[in-house]
């Protein structure tokens, strides 16, 4: 999505290494929307820098976007800075399987009229909807800033008809109340599972956030994972890909 079909709709997108959370300010220029990314990133299971590079964004007056698929119960983007939360809740949200969709969930603390220069889709009138500026307009009616969310609404889900089946959504909204219960033995599991594997001896490197070695890596994970250190666990085989590929085509 982002290295090819943004690039053919003619939106560049600048790939930052969050190690060092001021590679997002050596790549934001005047024409920068937003910075994205997320909470626990495949394969290296590194928690991100979320108050680090928000504060780098309000400066700029930049929001942060944050996946938070991946750790829905453990991490609350929010809470450290976050604009945008977003979720495939396909995976645990859902969590059986049965349907497919996503949520947009916006913090309403990013005031989008900061810079209409740097937002000119919140900011500029909107033809479609007799002039009106969302970004003031949304505010005013409804006494908190989420401009974004309400266009995400009324003008793309109009255009582009990304709307969410109602079968789905309560399929969602079931998967919901249990998502604490299922998260927690999630978790749990994966735990065991990294352990299991980090005593065999075909296995070179168990990637887990509970095992990272560097101290800034274990610093974030305790920072930001606050219930635990998520449901994924990777793992490096003896052999490299050849003996990857092997494993794989001997599951059953």
């Amino acid at each position: 999505l982002f290295a090819n079909t943004l690039k053919q709709l003619g939106i560049e997108v600048r790939f930052a290494d969050p190690k060092d959370p001021e590679n997002f300010r050596k790549l934001t220029d005047d024409k920068t929307r937003a910075y994205y990314a997320e909470t626990l990133p495949n394969p290296k299971l590194k928690a991100f820098p979320i108050e680090e590079v928000a504060s780098i964004g309000k400066e700029y007056n930049i929001p942060l976007v944050m996946d938070n698929t991946a750790s829905p119960i453990t991490c609350n983007p929010i809470k450290h800075g976050a604009a945008i939360v977003v979720h495939s809740l396909t995976k645990y949200i859902g969590g059986h399987g049965t349907s497919i969709g996503g949520v947009i969930i916006d913090s309403g603390l990013f005031d989008w009229t900061l810079d209409p220069k740097r937002q000119p889709l919140l900011n500029d009138p909107d033809p479609s909807y007799w002039g009106i500026s969302f970004g003031k307009a949304v505010p005013e009616v409804l006494g908190v800033p989420i401009a974004y969310t309400v266009r995400a609404r009324f003008v793309l889900l109009r255009d582009l008809g990304s709307a969410i089946s109602p079968t789905n959504s309560f399929h969602f909204i079931q998967g919901l109340e249990t998502l604490p219960l299922r998260y927690k033995v999630h978790q749990e599991n994966t735990e065991k599972v990294a352990n299991f594997l980090n005593t065999r001896s075909e296995i070179t490197n168990v990637i887990y956030p509970g095992f990272h070695k560097n101290a800034e890596d274990i610093s974030r994970t305790k920072k930001y994972l606050e219930k635990g250190n998520g449901p994924l666990v990777g793992f490096e085989l003896k052999g490299g890909k050849e003996a990857g590929q092997q494993f794989i085509d001997n599951l059953k």
